[in-house]
């Protein structure tokens, strides 16, 4: 599944704008970085333990940015009761699957919002100089790349790079691997495996020696072609930082002779007797490069997989889409949209094959989307021309 783009710093994240505030009576500048393209804050004031939790939220709410300069677990107590009192004031969603879905994006948006204004600052060499603050060099560098000045940063993106460093040194097991996967920051993470099951065991076209995985991400999907004896493997990505990931992944499977990762690109030259494509899977329009993982808006990765199929399979070849029909279930696309789409491309269905996906999400009651993850169904597609 396809990511985000950039290596070190993506294209679209905001990023070399100087912020200014008022610290010891002199004026401090920074550079102002943010993943999800939020604009550079207009007022930022200097916070420290002895702010009340009160008096953070209602500056939050006003539009002012508080640069932490206290203790960090106590600025991350902090960003947990603002987070309370957003809970309390957002109005659960009602309505339709697809107006509680609009509802749930927007609460989660301004929450997002709130909580993004809580600053820390990065040096110079990407430490963080705070009481009790971790060692965050390695993350920062796998996420930004060089420091070279001292940045501004939420605190809510510093702890989605130091969870993304935590799962990056871990890794993902994969039992049809018995291996792991390291996925980078900004990279899909392969945390819902019931799409490599159906990709492991869905049976191949007969006498496969070719495949296509578009939109490779972590390259989990064409490890487990090329495991299950497919010689001749490209792999796709329009994102930078994927393409990097997936060849770390083939290197570290020592699948080199079976792998080659190129991009950034949909589809490659040439054809082949199996393409694989596993698009995110809401449409969706994302507001950040983050979620580029998750939301495919007006599905044009979906469109465009579909659209280039026919000219991209080899005699008897076939195409294996996999997605769920959770935006079916959020009324996002209709129940007959998919099928239409495919025989509009010139495509035929040879099978399906279906899963429940076993993630905890699905078992939350408390999650405004319960009702439709709960019966959520995920599938692999088999088309041919």
């Amino acid at each position: 599944m396809s990511a985000i783009p950039g290596s070190a710093i993506p294209g679209s994240a905001v990023s070399g704008s100087t912020v200014s505030w008022i610290e010891n009576d002199s004026e401090t500048t920074a550079v102002w970085h943010s993943e999800n393209g939020t604009p550079a804050p207009a007022r930022i004031e200097v916070a420290d333990d002895r702010m009340k939790a009160d008096t953070a939220y209602r500056l939050c709410c006003e539009g002012t940015a508080l640069l932490w300069r206290g203790d960090y677990q106590n600025a991350r107590q902090l960003l947990a009761a603002l987070g309370r009192r957003l809970d309390r004031k957002s109005p659960p969603p009602v309505g339709n699957p697809a107006e509680r879905f609009r509802q749930h994006r927007r609460n989660r948006a301004h929450r997002a919002r709130i909580l993004g204004r809580i600053l820390v600052a990065l040096e110079d060499d990407h430490s963080l100089a705070l009481r009790r603050a971790p060692e965050v060099r390695e993350s920062c560098r796998e996420a930004y790349g060089p420091a070279h000045r001292t940045m501004l940063v939420a605190l809510t993106e510093l702890l989605g790079v130091i969870g993304a460093h935590q799962w990056r040194r871990q890794g993902v097991p994969i039992p049809c691997l018995n291996a792991r996967i390291h996925p980078h920051y900004g990279v899909f993470s392969p945390v819902r495996g019931e799409y490599i099951d159906l990709v492991a065991s869905a049976a191949l076209p007969e006498n496969a020696r070719t495949a296509f995985d578009l939109g490779t991400g972590t390259g989990v999907l064409a490890a487990v072609l090329a495991r299950r004896g497919v010689t001749d493997i490209v792999a796709t990505d329009a994102s930078p930082r994927a393409l990097a990931c997936a060849r770390a992944t083939v290197r570290d499977l020592d699948l080199g002779e079976r792998i080659r990762v190129v991009g950034p690109a949909l589809y490659p030259e040439g054809r082949a007797d199996l393409v694989v494509c596993n698009p995110p899977w809401l449409p969706a329009r994302p507001t950040s490069d983050l979620e580029y993982g998750v939301y495919d808006p007006d599905s044009a990765m979906l469109r465009g997989f579909l659209a280039g199929l026919p000219d991209h399979l080899a005699p008897g070849g076939e195409g294996w889409l996999i997605v769920s029909d959770l935006a079916e279930r959020l009324e996002l696309r209709s129940s007959t949209e998919l099928a239409a789409s495919i025989e509009a491309a010139g495509l035929r269905v040879l099978d399906r094959l279906d899963t429940k996906p076993h993630h905890r999400r699905a078992r939350a009651t408390d999650d405004p989307l319960h009702a439709a993850r709960a019966a959520e169904i995920t599938s692999l597609w088999r088309l041919s021309r």
